[in-house]
């Protein structure tokens, strides 16, 4: 296949899309919004034009958290750089390949989207490598594991109580997009208990979260929407910073550039997938993208351009704001950011707690605190309140030297 050559569908499937699209013959495995499932049961406000996952989605970006995707490191962390991806243009494009997806399989857009634009956002700061150091620091503490997905269902369950549905919170905290699979088949979940009990699970036990599985079609396209986003735009970030060239990756029945990847992997899993109860590439398809994942952690993700800071600077500084923070809960300090910042705020934002937030456990408190936080909001907290640090970061700015722009 010649690089630059975009894959299609077959005719064969061309022509039977056609006629049952016009003749809504298609078989149906959508998600219908009746089955939708809430946590706190009662008059539902849905309407026909605001139907259950579309409140999901308005409750998702209007979120007070939902802007903190903008200052969220996607990969890339001390560049100061507004061509590189951040959180925020992340989420918008696992949205956008999922609903051109689930559109084709007639699936719900609604769903798709909720879980799209909340997968997120329980993200901590400063990508994956900020999310280690926080499990780490948690399970030094409690013996319990944070991993960003269980969070983001956290933020919109728990912390802010929204009451979304069980099938978005499920396709938030199953969305893993660190896991390939060459079929995707949801296993429904029967109601909020069940729920509990996995996410339960998952804090105890880390990898019980990868064995998390959609419980829809919706979420299973979500989950490898995720990859597909990513895996191509993240080179092409990297390709601006000049840590990578396009020569370095293997040629592969995908292509070479972000928008051949996207194409092909979205044609090949409608090809495979349309009419059935699952989500699914071929053989050829799944192992270059497994492939193409390999290259991406050797030439990008485990690239020792930054890691060496986030390592000696950003790893400490959030240890010492742990401590910090949390010693400022235990001894009731209601002048500590984490009480003025965090627990009122978190109050403003919510009309109602089973429990009221401020008797949360202290080490979730903090967690929920950290892993709100922007790159600049936690590099701006260490400095205030350890202002005799060694510990700064030093950002790669727009203007370096000639040498380096060439």
């Amino acid at each position: 296949m010649s690089q630059s050559q975009y894959q299609v569908l077959t005719p064969e499937l061309n022509r039977r899309m056609e006629e049952e699209n016009r003749d809504r013959t298609y078989t149906d495995f959508s998600f219908h919004d009746e089955g939708a499932i809430r946590r706190i049961k009662g008059p539902m406000r849905e309407t026909i034009w605001r139907p259950p996952f579309a409140r999901d989605i308005d409750k998702i970006i209007y979120c007070p958290y939902y802007s903190r995707y903008a200052d969220k490191t996607q990969v890339f962390s001390f560049y100061k750089n507004d061509d590189i991806t951040r959180r925020s243009l992340h989420v918008q494009m696992v949205s956008r390949i999922a609903r051109t997806i689930g559109r084709s399989l007639h699936l719900n857009l609604d769903l798709i989207e909720a879980i799209g634009l909340g997968h997120d956002i329980g993200h901590p700061p400063f990508a994956h490598t900020g999310e280690k150091y926080l499990d780490e620091l948690y399970c030094a503490h409690t013996g319990r594991h944070f991993y960003h997905s269980i969070h983001s269902a956290r933020v919109l369950d728990k912390i802010l109580p929204y009451n979304l549905t069980l099938q978005t919170l499920n396709g938030i905290a199953a969305h893993n997009g660190e896991i390939e699979l060459e079929a995707y088949c949801p296993k429904p979940l029967k109601n909020f208990e069940e729920y509990d009990e996995i996410i339960e699970a998952c804090y105890r036990d880390k990898a019980a979260t990868k064995l998390l599985v959609p419980d829809t079609l919706e979420a299973a396209v979500m989950r490898i929407s995720d990859i597909i986003a990513y895996l191509g735009t993240d080179r092409v970030d990297a390709m601006r910073m000049k840590l990578v060239r396009q020569e370095d990756f293997t040629p592969t029945i995908l292509g070479t550039l972000n928008k051949e990847i996207i194409n092909n992997l979205v044609v090949n899993i409608i090809e495979n997938s349309y009419g059935k109860p699952y989500i699914k590439m071929d053989t050829a398809h799944f192992d270059a993208l497994k492939q193409a994942k390999r290259e991406n952690y050797a030439l990008i993700y485990e690239n020792g351009e930054t890691r060496p800071q986030l390592q000696s600077t950003v790893k400490p500084m959030m240890a010492e704001l742990y401590e910090k923070l949390l010693a400022d809960l235990l001894a009731g300090d209601t002048e500590s950011p984490i009480f003025r910042h965090h627990i009122l705020y978190v109050k403003r934002y919510t009309t109602y707690h089973l429990t009221p937030y401020e008797e949360t456990e202290p080490n979730q408190l903090v967690v929920d605190y950290l892993a709100s936080m922007t790159d600049d909001y936690l590099i701006d907290l260490h400095r205030n309140l350890f202002p005799d640090s060694p510990y700064r970061v030093e950002y790669r700015g727009y203007f370096r030297n000639k040498q380096e722009d060439n």
